[in-house]
């Protein structure tokens, strides 16, 4: 259940990003990948994938942000989401990027544009200990603005021999830069030992 009580409403957001947006998005995510969770067991890089789809999809139906309708801009480039209203490329302030990660503060990408990036930051529990009947929780929503400085370069170990993956781009100092940026944090989770857990007492 999505509590109001988790929210942080000093936290900036893009220009019409709302508080119910977000919390409906959080809800529509978690109840419609708890059909899914055996892909996160197959490959969890996909099911990350889905994540920031289906958050991209749930912000289109229930916010001024819409989903850009270039499908290579959308899958390949950048945003995943802009301004209604705004231009065939908007601008920085203007773009909003979805990415999801178990993680609790890494953010990567294949490109190193500046813009505002929610990040969905999830855990899926079988066991349902947190939420009856939702395995997959949204445990913390990060919203923050990154400028094109903030990327640093992750190069491909990929060679001829095989191994390694493609370039991307990662967060200078990911736990600095989303220090007061999490408009939403659930209070019965707790990071221990790099990982998101249930926190005790709960």
């Amino acid at each position: 259940m999505v509590r109001k009580d988790d929210f942080d409403l000093s936290v900036p957001l893009p220009s019409g990003l709302t508080i119910t947006a977000i919390r409906k998005a959080i809800e529509y995510i978690e109840r419609e990948l708890s059909e899914l969770i055996d892909v996160y067991f197959e490959q969890a890089n996909v099911f990350s994938a889905l994540v920031g789809i289906y958050g991209t999809k749930a912000l289109d139906a229930n916010s001024v942000y819409e989903k850009t309708r270039h499908l290579d801009v959308a899958q390949q480039r950048f945003p995943d989401l802009k301004q209604r209203g705004s231009s065939a490329k908007p601008s920085p302030q203007e773009s909003l990027e979805c990415k999801a990660s178990k993680r609790p503060w890494a953010v990567q990408s294949h490109y190193d544009h500046p813009g505002w990036y929610i990040i969905w930051r999830y855990l899926v529990d079988p066991t349902c200990s947190l939420e009856p009947k939702r395995p997959v929780i949204i445990w913390r929503v990060d919203v923050v603005y990154v400028e094109k400085s903030d990327w640093k370069y992750e190069g491909s170990k990929a060679g001829a021999a095989g191994g390694g993956r493609t370039h991307t781009f990662g967060l200078r100092k990911p736990a600095a830069k989303l220090c007061g940026k999490a408009v939403y944090q659930r209070s019965d989770v707790k990071i221990s030992r790099g990982k998101a857990v249930p926190r005790n007492g709960e």
